[in-house]
């Protein structure tokens, strides 16, 4: 019963449990690399990584390179996405902020909807918007 009570307090109706990434997901060794690394030679070394693929689109952001920055994002975005599903998602529920290595696919995620904002994407915008929300209402402020 407190599972049911803990879904309905956290917008989550449908009761569809959390997708956690695995507590050693790569994502957790890139963010340290990156923290004194150069993200394009950590992209090499583990391009699996959604994180490195968010900081490289954020970085092309703060370039001005727009298109780049699109692309880095979606990389990120698909890797994610691959990560979640052998880690049992199903398309939908809960992806968890306060779970460290959901963090990389979510950056990559909104990093996503901002690029496609800036290239005139609404309709791409809204629908990541719409799978944050559905993810983890609290990146929405």
């Amino acid at each position: 019963m407190a599972d049911r009570t803990d879904n309905l307090t956290s917008g989550n109706l449908l009761g569809i449990p959390e997708t956690l990434l695995p507590d050693d997901f790569i994502d957790l060794q890139v963010t340290e690399e990156l923290s004194d690394g150069e993200p394009r030679d950590i992209a090499a070394r583990h391009p699996e990584s959604p994180m490195v693929w968010a900081t490289l689109a954020q970085d092309a952001l703060t370039d001005g390179d727009e298109i780049a920055a699109y692309a880095y994002a979606r990389t990120g975005y698909h890797r994610g996405l691959d990560a979640l599903r052998q880690a049992g998602w199903r398309g939908q529920g809960p992806i968890p902020a306060s779970h460290a290595p959901n963090r990389g696919f979510l950056r990559a995620l909104a990093m996503l909807g901002e690029t496609s904002r800036r290239l005139g994407d609404d309709a791409e915008a809204d629908r990541v918007t719409a799978f944050l929300r559905e993810a983890d209402p609290s990146l929405l402020g």
